[in-house]
């Protein structure tokens, strides 16, 4: 009987479980489901539903080389997609749905509500890991439990990496032509804006334009990635997350680059491969923790005693954060640069994170959502995970008195100003020593139209202080 490969973050014919398991069980179909209302509900940015499009498009090519047909339905929501799905398998008598496992509770609970139906059929879902090097509890604590904390979790994973390597698939062997035609692909999606052609141009579709990018980090840029990640001026980072979470390269394709640079070791040798391998494995670790803990994807705090946290309602201080008009000068270029490109750079997704939940003390769920609404590469596992280990709610979380100084931050990874005059160009012309604090800049206030700064620091500070301490005293 026919198979079909129901695809969704997993845009790619290279290393693909579920299409290698799929093509070798017969003859292939792919479906590919379009989800507006669903993708509206979970906050998906406009540019991630553009690029998921321009991916999709570059994946069909590769799947026509292949002889798999590529099919398109719509589907407003998931509630619909159990019955669609069976009533597709009916249509072209599929004997096997195959699936890469996502990891959401609503992602679990619409496959569950899948396979059920599928059931009624006497078709069966097949699930497939591949998103992530392990699945979710099957790295555990001695007392069975899904770990808490980032450092024992990495531990086990060496240890397993070390004696077992997943391997990387091929891409399958294109099969027998069939008599069915793909479907036209849609270009845009009502009610998602389409990006400007500036921020499009940053992130070009297709596996091999994320298989060029991730050699070129290996070989170039990996070495130094441990001291060049921090400095948002440089293209210290591999800017593959985008690529990663629409599935066009795949973390095994990843680990394997890493290692291949780090002459096969995973935690020695090259310390900037080391860190990057870390930072796969913390990717892998939020995901874990997602399904170990399902609340972290409800709204909910991993600490549930920080729910009782006093967060402010501040609406005005809170559109300056996100409009990038804050009068703090980091704060302001990092929230520029996400509005303009769809992406921002790891330690300043940390400190801008800090600066709501904190210094703000704004719900960190605030900037969680304005983050899944802007970034071509949101992840629900790991845009939660940082959130709430900025927010210090989150599992393995950042102590809830260590608040990063943006002005010190700022003078230490941009030393020279080149991020915060790209971005603010009011500011291009400020001296090199006065750019990064606003106190200094009172007078550029009168020529420029750059605002003062929003709050006092050390007021703000002492303010998230006493608002954690008083979790504790309530518990006494």
């Amino acid at each position: 009987m026919n198979q079909l490969i129901w695809l969704r973050s997993d845009l790619r014919v290279t290393d693909n479980t579920a299409l290698s398991a799929a093509m070798n069980a017969g003859p292939t179909i792919a479906l590919y489901l379009i989800t507006p209302g669903q993708w509206l509900t979970h906050d998906d940015a406009a540019c991630k539903v553009d690029f998921r499009l321009r991916n999709l498009s570059a994946l069909s090519v590769r799947l026509a080389e292949l002889n798999v047909p590529l099919l398109i339905r719509r589907a407003e929501d998931w509630q619909a997609v159990p019955m669609l799905v069976a009533d597709l398998c009916r249509e072209h008598e599929i004997g096997s749905v195959h699936i890469n496992d996502e990891y959401g509770v609503n992602e679990q609970r619409r496959d569950d509500a899948v396979a059920a139906a599928l059931r009624n059929t006497g078709v069966s879902l097949r699930r497939h890991l591949d998103q992530l090097l392990f699945a979710p509890g099957s790295v555990q604590t001695q007392a069975g439990q899904c770990f808490k904390v980032f450092s024992q979790f990495r531990k086990v994973c060496h240890s397993r990496l070390s004696h077992s390597l997943p391997n990387c698939l091929p891409i399958p062997t294109p099969q027998a032509r069939l008599s069915i035609s793909s479907d036209p692909l849609p270009t845009s999606i009502e009610g998602f804006a389409r990006p400007t052609e500036q921020l499009r141009s940053y992130w070009p579709a297709g596996e091999e334009v994320a298989r060029t990018r991730l050699a070129c980090f290996a070989e170039d840029d990996m070495a130094d990635y441990q001291h060049r990640r921090d400095l948002p001026a440089e293209p210290g980072t591999s800017q593959l997350s985008p690529y990663l979470a629409a599935g066009v390269i795949s973390p095994r394709q990843c680990l394997h680059a890493a290692l291949e640079a780090n002459r096969g070791e995973l935690d020695s040798g090259n310390p900037g491969a080391v860190t990057w391998i870390n930072e796969l494995l913390w990717r892998e670790f939020y995901k874990h923790v997602l399904v170990g803990y399902p609340r972290v994807s409800m709204g909910r705090a991993f600490r549930l005693e920080t729910e009782a946290l006093p967060w402010r309602n501040a609406p005005d201080e809170l559109a300056a954060w996100q409009q990038g008009r804050t009068g703090f000068p980091i704060i302001d270029a990092a929230m520029r640069q996400l509005l303009a490109t769809g992406w921002m750079h790891n330690r300043l997704r940390m400190l801008v994170a800090m600066f709501l939940s904190k210094n703000l003390l704004i719900d960190w769920r605030e900037g969680e959502r304005w983050f899944m609404r802007h970034l071509i590469d949101g992840d629900l596992a790991a845009n939660n995970g940082g959130w709430q280990w900025s927010a210090s709610t989150g599992t393995d979380s950042v102590p809830y008195f260590r608040l990063f100084n943006p002005l010190s931050q700022s003078a230490k990874f941009d030393p020279e100003g080149l991020f915060l005059r790209r971005w603010l160009p009011e500011l291009a012309d400020s001296d090199t020593r006065d750019i990064h604090s606003p106190t200094k800049l009172n007078d550029l206030f009168k020529t420029v139209d750059y605002p003062p700064p929003i709050i006092d620091l050390p007021t703000s500070r002492e303010r998230a202080l006493s608002a954690f301490r008083s979790l504790g005293e309530a518990r006494t």
